[in-house]
């Protein structure tokens, strides 16, 4: 269970698109380091918590900070972090009511620990959406500067020394929150990095939309590509989305098919919307 993508990969016949804190099902894999993260999304729709599971999958022990951060989608789908200063009021809410412990763990390898989240909802919380972003963050080791060089220097010495890390959303619902979806402007694009299948994503509503992406051809039984993990969230009405794509694979696409974005399987799977287009 414990594995993820940290950046898309791409697997030419049943092609599969993965991005950090994607599925819902899946762990997510801090960038360069040794931390597991399971579930990578969490929604809280009413009392009752749920917790998140941390593992340390490295060779040594580990210490991770846990604190909650604030992140707003852009229109290319970046998640560009927001400033407790900048916050609007749904997500200064957010950051109040959500609850969790511990907020540091200590991990041995291969031992698992579990965070509890729940929600402390004001009496008068409006309905919406609101959302903050959960940041584990590995607090490295402090090492001295003659152990961390080895051959004497003369002078100061700087040594840089990486933190990597892992956020996930999470999101609390109040009331009954709808949104809808739809897909135009299906088109493969080219630049100095190879080619791209791009397309608009529009949203409607009050609530986020999350899923997967799924193109097909007329009459083949498997798709060509398949991307979990989609979100467009409340603060935007649309997003552009971008899949990096192997050639012989935008060879493949050339043509009628199929754009449709499907709930992720643990909500439903249903359908959310469908594009026929062709591609050239």
């Amino acid at each position: 269970m414990f594995r993820s993508c940290l950046a898309a990969f791409l697997t030419y016949a049943a092609l599969s698109v993965c991005t950090l804190g994607t599925l819902a099902t899946s762990p997510a894999h801090a960038a360069g380091g040794d931390l597991l993260v399971a579930p990578t999304r969490v929604v809280l729709d009413g009392q009752r918590g749920t917790e998140v599971i941390l593992n340390n999958v490295g060779d040594e022990t580990a210490t991770y900070r846990i604190s909650l951060e604030l992140r707003r989608m852009t229109a290319d789908g970046r998640l560009d972090e927001v400033s407790q200063e900048e916050a609007n009021a749904l997500e200064q809410a957010a950051l109040k009511m959500i609850r969790y412990a511990p907020r540091r763990v200590t991990l041995p390898p291969n031992q698992p620990q579990a965070i509890r989240i729940g929600i402390r909802p004001p009496a008068d919380l409006p309905d919406g959406e609101y959302r903050a972003h959960m940041l584990f963050r590995a607090i490295p080791d402090a090492r001295s500067v003659t152990e961390q060089s080895e051959a004497p220097t003369e002078g100061l010495a700087i040594a840089l020394t990486p933190i990597y890390g892992v956020t996930i959303p999470i999101i609390v619902r109040k009331g009954r929150l709808e949104a809808t979806a739809s897909i135009a402007n299906g088109r493969i694009e080219r630049d100095n990095e190879g080619a791209a299948l791009a397309f608009d994503l529009a949203r409607l509503g009050e609530g986020s939309t999350f899923g997967e992406i799924r193109v097909t051809k007329p009459g083949a039984d498997e798709p060509l590509l398949v991307a979990r993990g989609i979100a467009v969230y409340p603060e935007l009405d649309g997003r552009t989305v971008r899949f990096p794509i192997p050639e012989e694979l935008a060879s493949a696409m050339k043509g009628p098919v199929s754009i449709a974005y499907y709930e992720a399987s643990n909500a439903g799977g249903g359908l959310i919307t469908k594009m026929d287009t062709v591609l050239q």
